[in-house]
């Protein structure tokens, strides 16, 4: 019997080379990558002793940023966050499982988002709706949360923000996500279709698509693109709007890509823990606190509430309205502000606003996403 790993006799010399200095270098760097664990792990005791936390998002984003500022290439600097997550996530996976939820089941947009954010080295805990999550996380089955809160075709996940009001978890982290939703179909052909399933969300943000291809077919919403995936391979008279990864899951065909209307459509999702079970993050130098904040119904109001932004020099990145659904036209406000409260201005204009408000909370301070 042929030996699979003898090399093919038309492989040049030059390129035999190459290989081996590459075989080399890969036993170089896992030994390099033990090495760290192993001082993880010794970071981990010092931590179990002290009592602290072991995920610091702070930290892991000025990890991250040194690396970057010394990348001298060709390696791309944008490679450098996601190699140096799934490092962080299997060392961290050394001191302790790091339990996530997020909106299941598997292959949705969120347990991608979680896993990008921690890396692959979690328990993944998918929930059956964004509800689940936060009750799910408040409740510690899980350390922490993944939910959607805004997409850059349809705005805000209007039930992330409401639930915001009322939970006990706050903000330490955020990422986005690049957004490509593909038809999925147990026939490989747009034939036969009788209804599209997926999040209300994805069917709005491929309306386009669907009204130019299948004008007559039904859009039927449902919890989570991955569960209309689910659904459809079980009936081959539906169509998923869902990931290839979801595609790849329930053994769907991927008849049409990328659908949706806005080719550089981006999800941004919160990551929410316990304030409990987790410290505020400390400053990394470039930091985002979110707050949601409401005024009495007089002319003004609203001016006289951003007038200590501007005076302290802070910057607002986000500003959304909701409804308090009082019946007196009255709304809440969640706002970005650039800056860690900890930092003098922020800490001031923070306060101010806070005086002019009627009702005024924090929903966390953390890293800006790390590319």
């Amino acid at each position: 019997m042929a030996d699979p790993q003898a090399t093919p006799p038309d492989v040049p010399e030059e390129l035999l080379a190459l290989r081996h200095q590459i075989d080399t270098l890969d036993r170089d760097l896992l030994a390099l990558v033990n090495r760290r664990a192993a001082l993880a792990q010794a970071v981990g005791e010092i931590k179990k002793k002290e009592g602290s936390v072991v995920f610091r998002p702070e930290r892991e984003a000025q990890v991250i940023d040194g690396l970057k500022a010394v990348n001298p290439g060709p390696l791309k600097t944008e490679s450098i966050a996601p190699i140096w997550r799934e490092v962080m996530s299997a060392c961290r996976a050394l001191e302790t499982p790091t339990r996530v939820a997020f909106l299941g089941p598997a292959g949705t947009f969120s347990e991608e988002a979680a896993l990008g954010f921690f890396g692959a080295s979690i328990v993944r805990v998918p929930c059956a709706s964004i509800d689940d999550v936060f009750r799910t996380t408040a409740a510690g089955a899980a350390d922490f949360g993944v939910v959607p809160v805004e997409n850059s075709t349809e705005g805000v996940v209007a039930r992330s923000l409401d639930i915001f009001l009322t939970t006990p978890l706050f903000i330490i982290g955020e990422t986005s996500l690049f957004v490509r939703h593909n038809l999925l179909r147990k026939e490989n052909q747009l034939e036969g279709i009788e209804a599209v399933v997926a999040h209300p969300q994805a069917l709005a943000q491929c309306h386009g698509w669907l009204s130019a291809h299948l004008p007559q077919v039904e859009r039927r919403p449902v919890s989570s693109n991955a569960e209309g995936a689910r659904l459809a391979a079980l009936d081959p008279k539906l169509a998923a709007i869902a990931s290839a990864r979801a595609g790849s899951e329930y053994g769907l065909h991927l008849v049409a890509p990328a659908i949706q209307d806005d080719t550089h459509n981006r999800t941004r999702f919160a990551i929410v823990t316990d304030p409990h079970r987790h410290p505020v993050p400390r400053a990394s130098g470039h930091d985002c606190t979110s707050l949601v904040v409401s005024v009495s119904n007089r002319p003004g109001a609203v001016h006289d509430m951003l007038v200590p932004l501007k005076q302290h020099g802070v910057s607002m990145t986000r500003f959304e309205s909701r409804p308090a659904r009082s019946g007196q036209w009255e709304y809440y406000f969640y706002i970005d502000l650039q800056g860690h409260p900890d930092d003098p201005q922020v800490a001031t204009a923070l306060r101010e606003l806070r005086s002019a408000c009627a009702y005024f909370k924090v929903l966390g301070t953390y890293p800006l996403d790390v590319h």
